[in-house]
């Protein structure tokens, strides 16, 4: 097993539109300084949006964690929401069920589970409705140099 480099975890709030994007952003000023290729940067950071964006319109509040191994870059969201009632249609680019007062700031667009799963390596989503969601997403480090 790969001996873990850099681990964060931060609290998600809901509703917070006026936060929307600060934890996503602190996670790529982390990885940045520590040495993380720009290409992994970038994908985690968009997978971190989403999920983030996903906690703050559907959910009561979660936790977003971030590991970086060698060879690897895991990031875990899961949120105390009421779950997702349609998994496979939720992954289809275009489906939301986002709430009418976050389509009127411009949310919802349907896009966030189709964009952490075009930028990761390993998508897996656990939901049922009146569970809340657990998400487990890898992008894989191409350049395995150990700088962080």
């Amino acid at each position: 097993m790969d001996e873990q480099k850099l681990r964060l975890v931060y609290r998600v709030k809901p509703m917070d539109l006026a936060s929307a994007g600060s934890v996503s952003s602190q996670i790529k000023v982390e990885l940045q300084r520590s040495g993380i290729e720009d290409d992994v940067v970038r994908r985690v950071g968009i997978i971190c949006f989403e999920a983030e964006m996903n906690m703050i319109l559907y959910s009561v509040g979660g936790k977003l964690k971030v590991e970086v191994n060698s060879d690897k870059v895991e990031i875990f969201a899961e949120d105390e929401g009421p779950g997702i009632e349609d998994l496979n249609a939720a992954m289809e680019p275009g489906f939301s069920t986002a709430p009418p007062w976050a389509q009127d700031y411009g949310f919802g667009a349907g896009m966030g589970f189709p964009n952490m799963k075009l930028n990761s390596d390993v998508l897996e989503v656990d939901s049922k409705p009146g569970t809340g969601t657990k998400i487990r997403s890898v992008v894989y480090r191409r350049n395995t140099d150990e700088t962080c």
